[in-house]
Protein backbone atom coordinates (compact mmCIF):
# COMPACT_ATOMS: atom_id res chain seq x y z
CA UNK A 1 0.00 0.00 0.00
CA UNK A 2 3.09 2.33 0.67
CA UNK A 3 4.53 1.57 -2.75
CA UNK A 4 0.97 2.88 -4.39
CA UNK A 5 1.22 5.55 -2.03
CA UNK A 6 -1.55 4.88 0.21
CA UNK A 7 -1.19 5.43 3.32
CA UNK A 8 -2.17 2.39 6.04
CA UNK A 9 -3.54 3.58 8.81
CA UNK A 10 -2.42 2.57 12.26
CA UNK A 11 -3.98 -0.63 13.59
CA UNK A 12 -4.54 -2.09 10.29
CA UNK A 13 -1.26 -4.57 10.31
CA UNK A 14 -1.98 -7.48 12.22
CA UNK A 15 0.09 -10.44 13.35
CA UNK A 16 -0.89 -13.76 13.25
CA UNK A 17 0.46 -17.11 13.05
CA UNK A 18 -1.26 -18.25 9.57
CA UNK A 19 -3.89 -20.53 11.61
CA UNK A 20 -7.42 -19.96 11.79
CA UNK A 21 -7.65 -18.47 15.22
CA UNK A 22 -5.09 -16.26 14.52
CA UNK A 23 -7.29 -15.02 11.64
CA UNK A 24 -10.48 -14.93 13.76
CA UNK A 25 -8.63 -13.20 16.57
CA UNK A 26 -7.07 -10.60 14.62
CA UNK A 27 -10.29 -9.75 12.63
CA UNK A 28 -12.34 -9.34 16.23
CA UNK A 29 -9.26 -6.47 16.69
CA UNK A 30 -9.86 -5.11 13.43
CA UNK A 31 -13.45 -4.89 13.85
CA UNK A 32 -12.97 -3.13 17.50
CA UNK A 33 -10.88 -0.24 15.68
CA UNK A 34 -12.80 3.33 15.77
CA UNK A 35 -12.83 2.79 11.96
CA UNK A 36 -12.61 -1.01 10.42
CA UNK A 37 -11.26 -1.90 7.67
CA UNK A 38 -13.19 -2.79 4.87
CA UNK A 39 -11.12 -5.55 2.84
CA UNK A 40 -8.69 -7.90 4.81
CA UNK A 41 -6.14 -9.82 2.77
CA UNK A 42 -4.79 -12.46 4.85
CA UNK A 43 -1.64 -14.32 4.53
CA UNK A 44 -2.64 -17.68 4.32
CA UNK A 45 -6.34 -18.94 3.31
CA UNK A 46 -6.48 -20.80 6.87
CA UNK A 47 -6.62 -16.87 8.69
CA UNK A 48 -8.95 -16.03 6.43
CA UNK A 49 -11.44 -18.94 7.51
CA UNK A 50 -10.92 -17.44 10.47
CA UNK A 51 -11.69 -13.82 9.40
CA UNK A 52 -14.49 -15.28 7.99
CA UNK A 53 -16.09 -16.61 11.63
CA UNK A 54 -15.16 -13.46 13.41
CA UNK A 55 -17.71 -11.53 9.95
CA UNK A 56 -20.51 -13.87 11.06
CA UNK A 57 -20.46 -13.63 14.56
CA UNK A 58 -20.92 -10.43 14.50
CA UNK A 59 -23.38 -10.07 11.64
CA UNK A 60 -21.55 -8.97 8.85
CA UNK A 61 -21.63 -10.78 5.55
CA UNK A 62 -18.87 -11.08 2.86
CA UNK A 63 -18.18 -9.52 0.48
CA UNK A 64 -20.99 -7.25 1.44
CA UNK A 65 -19.87 -6.05 4.39
CA UNK A 66 -16.08 -6.72 4.32
CA UNK A 67 -13.80 -8.35 1.48
CA UNK A 68 -11.80 -10.87 1.92
CA UNK A 69 -8.36 -12.37 -0.16
CA UNK A 70 -6.31 -15.22 1.22
CA UNK A 71 -3.17 -16.44 0.34
CA UNK A 72 -2.43 -19.86 -1.00
CA UNK A 73 -5.71 -21.29 -2.67
CA UNK A 74 -6.03 -24.50 -0.61
CA UNK A 75 -8.65 -26.05 -1.78
CA UNK A 76 -11.16 -25.41 0.91
CA UNK A 77 -10.87 -22.11 -0.54
CA UNK A 78 -13.24 -22.71 -3.41
CA UNK A 79 -15.72 -24.31 -1.34
CA UNK A 80 -15.86 -21.40 1.67
CA UNK A 81 -19.09 -19.44 1.48
CA UNK A 82 -18.62 -17.42 -0.36
CA UNK A 83 -15.70 -18.60 -2.37
CA UNK A 84 -12.41 -17.13 -1.46
CA UNK A 85 -10.50 -14.88 -3.57
CA UNK A 86 -7.08 -15.54 -3.24
CA UNK A 87 -3.47 -15.85 -4.40
CA UNK A 88 -2.48 -19.17 -5.47
CA UNK A 89 1.08 -20.19 -4.79
CA UNK A 90 2.77 -22.35 -7.50
CA UNK A 91 3.87 -25.33 -5.46
CA UNK A 92 4.43 -27.45 -8.50
CA UNK A 93 7.04 -25.41 -9.58
CA UNK A 94 8.24 -24.38 -6.47
CA UNK A 95 9.00 -28.05 -5.46
CA UNK A 96 10.54 -28.44 -9.09
CA UNK A 97 12.96 -25.51 -8.51
CA UNK A 98 14.27 -26.36 -5.18
CA UNK A 99 14.55 -30.20 -6.49
CA UNK A 100 17.04 -28.92 -9.34
CA UNK A 101 18.64 -26.36 -6.75
CA UNK A 102 19.33 -29.32 -4.24
CA UNK A 103 20.61 -31.52 -6.87
CA UNK A 104 23.03 -28.51 -8.00
CA UNK A 105 24.53 -28.62 -4.55
CA UNK A 106 24.97 -32.41 -4.15
CA UNK A 107 26.69 -32.27 -7.60
CA UNK A 108 29.01 -29.16 -6.09
CA UNK A 109 27.85 -26.44 -8.65
CA UNK A 110 27.25 -22.95 -7.38
CA UNK A 111 23.52 -21.65 -7.25
CA UNK A 112 23.52 -18.70 -9.48
CA UNK A 113 21.09 -17.09 -7.05
CA UNK A 114 19.73 -17.53 -3.78
CA UNK A 115 16.57 -16.19 -4.65
CA UNK A 116 13.95 -17.31 -7.07
CA UNK A 117 10.58 -15.47 -7.91
CA UNK A 118 7.42 -17.29 -9.54
CA UNK A 119 4.43 -15.83 -10.80
CA UNK A 120 1.44 -16.31 -8.08
CA UNK A 121 -1.40 -15.58 -9.81
CA UNK A 122 -5.15 -13.56 -8.11
CA UNK A 123 -7.83 -16.24 -8.32
CA UNK A 124 -10.79 -14.17 -7.62
CA UNK A 125 -13.96 -15.85 -6.59
CA UNK A 126 -16.66 -14.01 -4.41
CA UNK A 127 -15.12 -12.84 -1.50
CA UNK A 128 -14.06 -9.49 -3.00
CA UNK A 129 -16.76 -6.75 -4.23
CA UNK A 130 -16.48 -5.34 -7.73
CA UNK A 131 -16.31 -1.85 -7.73
CA UNK A 132 -17.67 -0.63 -10.56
Amino acid sequence: MNAAGHRVPTGYVRTGDFTAPSGYRETNALLDLPRPPTAIFACADEMAMGAYEALYERGLRVPDDMSIVGFDDLDAARWAVPPLTTVRQPLTEMAAMATRMLLSLVDGEELGSHRLELATPLVVRHSTRQLS
